[in-house]
């Protein structure tokens, strides 16, 4: 049965305080992606300017850069990447990572097209090409790094092609991936957090091996070693597609992503929420969806706050609990997808305004890109 007690509201310490205040840039060239942020205010953001002819639309190409916010910066600065112009006609391949302070990752192609994969570690002054297969082990996740995975069998093989995932670290040091020594047991396909949540710890999700239940494990010494719960998912306990993890002042929210049983369908489903109140050792479902039981979708991760509040960004709007995910209202925030960065949570509402947060209750905001809009 669900707990009744609401948590109480702690003491806000730095972890979960003010939001980061980052300068506005809304004159930056093109428009913006990628947009990443290292705890201590630094961050990087790719942007895509094209120039199309209307009349001959294969003429027109889109130029590739990057803007850098260094740290204690009151201003964004352009630098240049080794991206190669792109034809307008084309999609966007590139994605960008930030490792730490002044260090990314530039990632580009995939499919058809050759991988090729940039690293600065001087905030994007100069950018070196890096190997992007699996190099060696190493026995923890180092501060800045992010977590993800890579084909372990067949090795190289395309995501739908892969049988068997590893964890791995991606290094702040080199921008190499290297598998995490000890893994938790979640199955042949993990799904990991790629960064650490506010209270230093890691997690992943998966599926409980011995029951077949979705599971999540977290890490509190650098992924050294995992403590593995399974979730009270809906439907007999079988597990949905994966399970998103955030970490709030004093509650820990699971989202279980799957399909749903009956009403229209929809993008990006969640089929339950679950809560913690004891970091992730016990966990309580608070929220089951039905056809009609709303919110039914989530964009990127809960939002959670103190005292029970939690808000869940859907495809159509945004739902706010306070009490702990029993019951949600709809909020005029409208749409968005929210990720965790450095400086906290970050919300994108569209190519152009960003908002971030550490406690889920106060946001700040900024522009960036914003005159193609």
């Amino acid at each position: 049965m669900p707990k009744t007690s609401v948590p109480r509201t702690p003491a806000v310490d730095g972890r979960f305080g003010a939001p980061a205040r980052i300068p506005s840039a809304p004159g930056l060239p093109g428009w913006a992606h990628s947009a990443g942020f290292a705890a201590d205010g630094s961050g990087f953001v790719l942007l895509v300017q094209c120039v199309t002819d209307e009349a001959r639309p294969a003429n027109g190409f889109c130029r590739q850069q990057v803007a850098v916010l260094d740290r204690g910066a009151r201003s964004w600065a352009l630098r240049s990447t080794p991206l190669p112009e792109i034809p307008a006609t084309g999609g966007v391949s590139a994605g960008l990572t930030v490792l730490g302070p002044g260090r990314a990752l530039i990632e580009d192609g995939g499919g058809e097209e050759p991988e090729r994969t940039w690293f600065t570690r001087d905030g994007g002054r100069n950018w070196r090409a890096v190997d992007r297969r699996t190099v060696g082990r190493t026995p923890l996740i180092p501060g800045g790094a992010v977590l993800a995975t890579a084909c372990a069998a067949p090795a190289g093989a395309g995501p739908d092609e892969c049988t068997r995932e590893r964890l791995v670290v991606i290094s702040p040091e080199d921008g190499r991936r290297r598998a995490l020594a000890r893994v938790p047991q979640l199955g042949a396909h993990p799904r990991p957090a790629p960064v650490v949540e506010p209270d230093g710890s890691w997690w992943v999700s998966g599926v409980e091996p011995a029951s077949g239940r979705a599971a999540v494990a977290v890490s509190r010494d650098g992924g050294r070693s995992w403590a593995v719960s399974p979730l009270p998912s809906p439907g007999g306990g079988a597990p949905g597609l994966h399970v998103t993890v955030a970490v709030g002042p004093d509650a820990v929210y699971a989202a279980e992503l799957g399909e749903l049983d009956g009403g229209e369908p929809v993008k990006n489903p969640m089929r339950a929420l679950h809560r913690s109140l004891d970091g992730g050792r016990t966990w309580t479902r608070m929220w089951t969806t039905g056809p009609d039981r709303e919110p039914r979708t989530l964009q990127g991760l809960p939002v959670p706050g103190p005292g029970g509040r939690v808000t869940v960004p859907a495809e159509l709007a945004a739902y706010e609990s306070t009490d702990g995910g029993r019951s949600f209202r709809e909020t005029g925030d409208g749409t968005s997808w929210v990720r965790r960065t450095g400086i906290g949570l970050l919300r994108e509402a569209d190519r152009c305004q960003f908002r971030s947060s550490r406690d889920g209750v106060r946001w700040s905001e900024f522009l960036l890109a914003c005159e193609d809009d």
